[in-house]
């Protein structure tokens, strides 16, 4: 007799939760907002980065999942805004995996979502680059705020906690792959 673990039956729960709950559009929109924000922050830390984004100036990017939807364009400062008005993008990434624990599990592993790219070549390619090399240095805006020696602590206790929870993330399924179903 095959048993249902108990993580997959809240995580049905909770799916089927999300799959009914959608947040009002205004809050949609600051969430966008903030994001778009945070990405520029980001961004003016990374001067490459910026300067791949002005040639791709006037282009916009539609990024799907599920019912969720971000359209990006690069603004003549190599940073991004969210267009005015509904148009066609030039590039369309759809993230494939439906379920959010599945893709927290690829986060934490490192890995990156599956994605269907529908579009233009170039501009997928910059953005894949994007994805690649631009990361976020927590651990210089918390110094900014508190000091070197704080900020370097809770750096190295956040990437000792993240280390512990990948390590997890993989010795869990592996744990229960070796049990075969009665």
């Amino acid at each position: 007799m095959a048993t249902q673990s108990p993580f997959s039956l809240a995580a049905g729960l909770v799916e089927q939760l999300g799959a009914n709950l959608q947040p009002p559009p205004w809050v949609v929109g600051e969430l966008q907002h903030r994001l778009v924000l945070f990405l520029n922050h980001v961004l003016m830390q990374e001067p490459e980065a910026q300067a791949r984004l002005v040639r791709q100036k006037g282009r916009q990017v539609r990024m799907q999942w599920r019912g969720f939807t971000l359209e990006l364009a690069p603004t003549p400062a190599g940073l991004l805004e969210i267009p005015a008005g509904a148009s066609r993008p030039d590039l369309l990434l759809t993230v494939t995996e439906g379920f959010p624990f599945a893709l927290a599990q690829a986060a934490l592993r490192g890995d990156k979502p599956a994605v269907r790219i529908e579009g233009d070549v170039q501009l997928a390619a910059e953005v894949n680059w994007l994805v690649d090399h631009v990361r976020w240095d927590a651990e210089e805006d918390l110094a900014r705020l508190v000091g070197d020696a704080p900020a370097n602590a809770v750096a190295r206790a956040a990437r000792g906690a993240a280390q512990a929870l990948q390590q997890f993330v993989r010795v869990r399924p592996a744990a229960g792959a070796d049990k075969a179903p009665a």
